[in-house]
This record gives structure tokens, sequence and C-alpha cells, in this order.
């Protein structure tokens, strides 16, 4: 109890102090609430590519590069450029959120392992040639972690001692390095990626279960805010070992895997705001419904169950897996002997499970399924710049005071906008903002506003509008000067 104490009056210090989310640095400083930095495209760093490079073979990767998003600088290793840093920071905010939602709580793993942990776990050997194995100038094995349940398990171990500081959920957000034989596909499957992995631990199955199910849970309302339909399906659980796992799948035509599903779950409604994580019967009907039909990847794919659907019920694609969960059980903690005395006073080993989503994944996934031949759709939850601001005249005393209007009530109102002020033709503003995806556009062009207007765009949609310079304020939430 003591720990448990300890736990819930530090947290009752300070609201901001009990958040390490805003420890985490470069990744949080693009998205500063405290201090906004106008972004005008003369200014910025946006280094667009006119032709696709050859090495790109899909969509997202050929659009990731020629918007600027990242460069590769080796083999599976890519430099994260200002807009893509953007967009994966606002895609870690949100992952962020739901696992402290959930009662999950961040820590921050170091990056280098020591290979002696993997020894104790038996997986040193067996883990393969994806493992990035290092020696220290003491020569002593270390390792570029590719997961951390052996560093959790021994961190767990060194502090908990009774079944009343459990259950615990731990996550970190961090770049982890696996060497794969043929990195390819961009960032989608890259060596060198962002990995938020949480940890579970429980005095037993029962517990473990509940927690395993509210990752679930949270993880079906974070693919919800990132305005994608994942589509949960049982999996191997492959080197993390374990009986128990599932992936959640995105439907994306340049999918790697075939998935094979019943169509309702593309309608099913998602765990509401409001769900109580503590209420297991509440968390289990959730997880009950959302694999209550047919779903399954090819490795999985039981075609005599699939063919007794209603023809019209079933759904045969591609899809892009985004997060990937696990239980198991004890297989860290007997051989890394982390055990808790139990309230029979004997000692247990914990029940533990891991869960994962790649942030740095999900930009490639999102774009996959949100593009056109122009170039990324994003949504307006992940979009690095909610609005793209365009002076079609720059010099022009008229667009240039009503472009200087809007930026600075936009900004004014919190709103993440970029301004092209670049004296170029109206044609390359607009391919650029295409490209980018930006999910809303302001054109101010000398003709629509010698009759007061300014165009909007919707880049989803294409649907356009002209209305007042204050019309357009308003519509972004800013405020004018007539309120």
């Amino acid at each position: 109890m003591a720990l448990r104490r300890l736990r819930l009056s530090w947290e009752g210090v300070s609201g901001h102090l009990a958040r390490p989310a805003r420890l985490s640095g470069a990744l949080d400083s693009p998205l500063s609430t405290t201090l906004r930095v106008p972004m005008r495209l003369s200014r910025y760093f946006l280094p667009i590519l006119r032709e696709t490079p050859k090495e790109a073979e899909i969509v997202s990767h050929r659009l990731m590069l020629r918007a600027g998003m990242v460069r590769q600088e080796a083999a599976g290793i890519y430099a994260w450029l200002p807009l893509g840093l953007r967009v994966l920071a606002k895609i870690t905010e949100i992952v962020r959120e739901e696992q402290n939602r959930s009662g999950a709580i961040e820590l921050l793993m170091p990056t280098i392992q020591s290979a002696d942990l993997w020894r104790e776990s038996g997986r040193y050997e067996d883990y393969g040639k994806e493992m990035l194995r290092i020696k220290d100038r003491h020569e002593r094995d270390m390792l570029y972690g590719p997961t951390n349940e052996e560093m959790i398990t021994e961190i767990f171990r060194a502090y908990i001692r009774s079944y009343k500081d459990l259950p615990l959920n731990l996550y970190h957000i961090q770049w982890k390095f696996r060497d794969e034989v043929r990195p390819r596909f961009g960032v989608m499957r890259s060596r060198e990626f962002l990995m938020k992995d949480a940890y579970s631990f429980d005095l037993d199955a029962e517990g473990a279960r509940h927690s395993y199910n509210k990752m679930f849970v949270a993880y079906l309302r974070t693919f919800l805010r990132l305005g994608l339909t994942a589509i949960p399906m049982v999996a191997d659980t492959g080197p993390i070992g374990g009986n128990l796992s599932h992936e959640f799948i995105i439907l994306a035509t340049t999918g790697e895997s075939e998935i094979y599903c019943h169509k309702d779950y593309l309608s099913f409604p998602p765990p509401p705001e409001t769900i109580d994580f503590d209420d297991s019967a509440a968390v289990q009907a959730v997880v009950d419904k959302w694999t209550s039909l047919y779903a399954a990847t090819s490795e999985k794919h039981d075609a005599a169950a699939f063919a007794a659907l209603p023809e019209t019920a079933r759904l045969s694609a591609r899809g892009i897996e985004v997060g990937h969960i696990f239980y198991f059980g004890t297989k860290y903690s007997e051989p890394m002997k982390a055990v808790v005395n139990g309230p029979d006073g004997k000692e247990h080993a914990i029940h533990g499970g891991s869960y994962g989503i790649g942030p740095s994944r999900l930009a490639a996934a999102l774009i996959e399924a949100n593009h056109d031949e122009a170039g990324i759709i994003w949504p307006d939850a992940v979009a690095p710049f909610r609005v793209g601001l365009a002076n079609l005249k720059v010099g022009d005393s008229a667009t240039d005071a009503a472009c200087g209007r809007i930026h600075a009530a936009l900004e004014a109102a919190g709103i993440d906008v970029l301004y092209d002020d670049r004296d170029e033709r109206p044609g390359a503003k607009f391919a650029t903002l295409d490209l980018i995806g930006l999910p809303h556009q302001i054109l101010v062009g000398p003709r629509s506003l010698a009759e007061g207007k300014v165009e909007l765009k919707e880049r989803r949609s294409g649907a356009r509008d002209l209305v007042s310079v204050e019309d357009a304020i308003r519509r972004f939430g800013g405020q004018t000067e007539r309120g």
C-alpha cells in the first residue's frame, strides 16, 4: 500500500507534473499551445519534390517524399522533416491521450539495452537477425531494443512486491530498431520506427484479461480519433509469445495483407468517450461485440467459415496492420522472477501483456487510406496544419491585407495555419496545398476580393464556396471585428 499511496500523493502534487508527456521533447515542440509561431511558407522548410523518386513503391512512400515529410538517410532509416514531424506529433498525442484515459501510466525507457536481460528471458538467441547486437567499449553485449518486455519486467520486479499494487499498466513512446532483411515501403516497413508500447501486470489470468480488454477498447477509440476504422483480428503471437493476440487492420488497396471479414464491422459504433475502463462488464461487452463476427487475415483464414456468411455480408480486401496486442501470461515473469505476494501470503508470478501501436507507421497508413491523384488528404485531427491560406497575388495591397487579417485572426483562435505568402503563380500554390493535404484552404485573389469575397475549398470533397472575409474567419472559429 505504501507504493500506491506514494503514487497517488505524487500525482496530486501538480497537474502538469503528473503528465510526463510534456517531457518527451521534440515530438511535443511543434504542438506547443503556449507559444504559437506564425507559419509563413516563405520562411518554412518544406522541400517539395516535383518528380516521384524511383525507389518509392507505394502511394504513402511517394507522397511523403514528394510532400517533404521525410528523407531517407540509409536503408529503412528516415529523417522526419518539419511537416512530417507535425503529423507524427499529432498522432502521438492522440495515442497518448487514449492510453492515459484507459489508466496506463507513461514512462520512458532507454533505446540501448543490456543483452543480459534478454538472456535471462531466453530470447537473446531466439530473436534472430532482426535484433541489432552491439558491444560497448568494455566488450559488454548490448542491443538496440526492438521491444521492451524484458526491461519493463526488470523495472517492475525492482519495485513491486505486493498484489495490492496491482493492476499496473506502464507505457512509453520510443524509437526502436529492427534490422529488417529488406526494408521497403518507406516508413511503413522501416528499420527504425516510433512505437508506443504498453505493458500490463496483473495477479492472475482474470485480471490480465481485463487489462487486455482495456487496451482493446483504447485502441478502437484511438483509431476512431485518427479517422480510421480498424477491425480487430485474431493473430499469431510470434516472437512476443503467449496464447492470445489481436491485430488491428485498416482497409487499404495497397495493404500488405489479404483480409476476410463481415461487412458489418465497417458500421459498428465505436466505444464512447465516457466508457468506464474499470467496469469490466462494460469493457467486455465492447470486446464481445467487436469479436462477434468473422474477421481474419490470410494466415488465420478459414475458407469454410467465411463461405458460410451470406454473400452480401462477405468482405475480401487488402489491409494494413496499425496495432497489435498480446497476452502472454507468465512467459517473462517466471524466468525473470517477477513475483508478488498474493492475498494468500504466497509468491505469484505476475501475468503480463504487451500492446503496440506504431505512430510512424500510422502516418503512412493514414495516407494510404486518405489520398487522391493530387496528393494527401489529411483528417482534421492529424493534419500538420488545419488551414492552408494562399495569397494569390503577393504584393497587392488588398490581398496582402486580407491575408494578414485572416492569418492573425485564426492564429489568435488557436488554429494551425500555413500561410503561403510566396511570390509564386497561383497554380503552383494550388498544387502545393493539394499535395500536402491540408483539410481546408482559403484562397485570396484580387478578382473575388474585389467583390468582398474569398474562396474556401474543402480538400476531401473538393467543394468550393465564396464567402466574405468575416465569414471565412468565423467558419474556423476566429473572431472578427464585428464579433
